[in-house]
């Protein structure tokens, strides 16, 4: 998970600060020490580094902080605006033309997942209620043109190509006359790249640059090349004069440093991160959430955003109403399963709920998607009147669905009986309700 690391060092550290009553100049001292070694182990550039605890340390010894009432609280507030200073301050949205389409190119190393993010982009476009063109510009990687066909068949987005035998800076011009005449909003331009940055590389893109002029150049950069991914965005920047960076593979990289590295040394925002390879698995970047992600204060609207997305909003108010009048089933379990898994892995999840790491059992919590997996076989594998009445599953039902699930009897015991458990506990919460109404004796559903 991105900022495993650095962010169990940062709680560490700062639910030390939290626990006293008075901090004093020293504390600040020692804390800054901890945070500075935390952030260079994260891969983070050391002249960063330096800045952001200079900076930190300057504020956190003032008067404000020191005599407030919750010094420590106010360090850690510091700490967190500090960090989302260094990570850009506010969200960098897409450029948007005045006159359509808005033109993207695509830029980078090879093996950074250029073309992959370039299908994930235009997803992202396609579900904000726009209309993208995949340009497939990328001539001289083995298979690069047929691989962005594949992902914008799967995405239902049109790819417009011309083959590898006309040049990049063509097929840009023509890519874009193409979305003007069939009313694309946006254009996004997949370009070549190379295993090192090279003369002809950036001749190529400048070429291509000065011809369409585009209005944002994205770097597409693996953030798990740590440092290596900030030279890199210096180098494609002082060349192309970029508008934004979006780092691929964040989920993978435990320590985080091009994230809070790439702005401060570059002065380009990051737009967009990778967080999984799934086609949907790309987030606009927020430095506020993903600094108050980092120092364990969770993630709130990215999960309400993710709820939105992924949960119906009829079948939760029918679910709400199936739980109230206890006729909650195997066949809504599951169905409410999928629509959770939908919002991406269970333990990111749980990161972004505030204060979750801190909470016995949780903290270390890895969730078993296999299990998951298996839940949903053994499930699909009873018959619609099984799940209806699971009560009605008697011994030799269990080993066919075990037979049918490719599990065991005791994987169908464990999870009856959990679904038993829990519908005991739906009746007791509905009771409780009951109850607390009946004292407080009748209010409108908006009345606290």
């Amino acid at each position: 998970m991105a900022f495993e690391g650095l962010s169990e060092r940062l709680q560490a550290v700062m639910q030390r600060l939290r626990g006293k009553g008075k901090v004093t100049e020293a504390d600040v001292k020692e804390a800054m020490r901890e945070v500075r070694l935390a952030l260079l182990e994260a891969d983070v550039n050391f002249k960063v580094v330096k800045s952001f605890v200079n900076n930190v340390r300057e504020r956190a010894v003032g008067q404000e902080v020191l005599k407030s009432l919750t010094p420590g609280q106010q360090v850690i507030k510091v700490v967190n605006e500090e960090l989302t200073a260094l990570m850009g301050g506010e969200q960098s949205k897409l450029v948007k033309a005045n006159r359509p389409p808005t033109v993207i190119m695509m830029v980078g190393l090879q093996g950074a997942g250029k073309t992959t993010t370039s299908s994930k982009l235009a997803r992202y476009l396609t579900k904000q209620n726009h209309r993208p063109l995949l340009v497939a510009g990328d001539i001289y990687r083995p298979a690069a043109i047929r691989q962005l066909q594949v992902l914008g068949e799967q995405l239902n987005t049109p790819v417009f190509s011309l083959g590898d035998q006309v040049s990049p800076v063509e097929i840009a011009e023509q890519g874009i006359a193409h979305a003007k005449e069939h009313h694309y909003d946006y254009v996004i331009i997949d370009t070549a790249g190379r295993l090192h940055i090279d003369e002809t590389m950036m001749d190529e893109l400048k070429a291509i640059q000065e011809k369409v002029k585009p209005d944002e150049v994205l770097l597409v950069v693996d953030a798990m090349t740590g440092q290596d991914a900030v030279n890199v965005a210096k180098a494609f920047n002082e060349q192309l004069g970029l508008t934004g960076v979006v780092l691929t593979k964040l989920d993978g990289d435990t320590r985080g440093g091009a994230a809070l590295s790439v702005k401060a040394v570059t002065d380009c925002p990051i737009k967009f991160v990778g967080m999984g390879e799934k086609t949907d698995a790309l987030e606009p970047f927020f430095p506020d959430r993903m600094a108050s992600r980092i120092l364990g204060m969770g993630d709130v609207l990215t999960l309400i955003e993710k709820a939105q997305s992924a949960v119906d909003e009829e079948k939760a108010r029918a679910l709400e109403r199936k739980m109230r009048t206890q006729t909650f089933t195997l066949e809504d379990f599951l169905d409410q399963l999928q629509q959770v898994r939908k919002m991406g892995p269970l333990d990111e999840m749980l990161a972004m709920i505030p204060g979750a790491g801190q909470v016995k059992g949780l903290k270390n919590l890895k969730v078993d998607e296999k299990q998951i997996s298996r839940v949903e076989a053994i499930i699909r594998s009873m018959t619609r009147e099984e799940k209806l009445h699971p009560e009605i599953i008697n011994a030799s039902r269990r080993k066919r669905i075990a037979k049918g699930s490719g599990t065991t009897v005791q994987d169908v015991n464990r999870l009856l009986k959990q679904f038993e458990d829990m519908k005991k506990m739906m009746k007791q919460f509905t009771s409780m309700s009951k109850m607390k109404k009946k004292k407080r004796g009748f209010r409108f559903p908006f009345m606290s």
